[in-house]
């Protein structure tokens, strides 16, 4: 058989055995660029779930001390401790 060799081709079409691990490997690298898009995503959505909750929390944080100062104030003022009535 007669091979014609191309400037781009170093080798002979009958010889394509060389290829096959390299299209093995970029097609693996293909599903693991899927996979870490997929978990990315994911990852992206937890993100913003937290970031919610978070903000939630702390406005929640942020009512419960303005309750407590708020009850604070109420409070009578006492010129003695605890300690110094006994």
């Amino acid at each position: 058989m007669q091979c014609f060799r191309k400037p781009y081709n170093a080798g002979c079409m009958s010889n394509p055995p060389s290829m096959d691990p390299i299209t093995e490997r970029v097609e693996r690298l293909l599903v693991r660029y899927e996979e870490l898009q997929r978990t990315n995503a994911l990852l992206t959505t937890q993100l913003e779930a937290l970031t919610v909750e978070r903000d939630s929390l702390k406005s929640r944080l942020a009512a419960a001390r303005a309750r407590v100062d708020a009850l604070l104030d109420r409070l009578p003022e006492t010129t003695t401790s605890p300690r110094d009535a006994s």
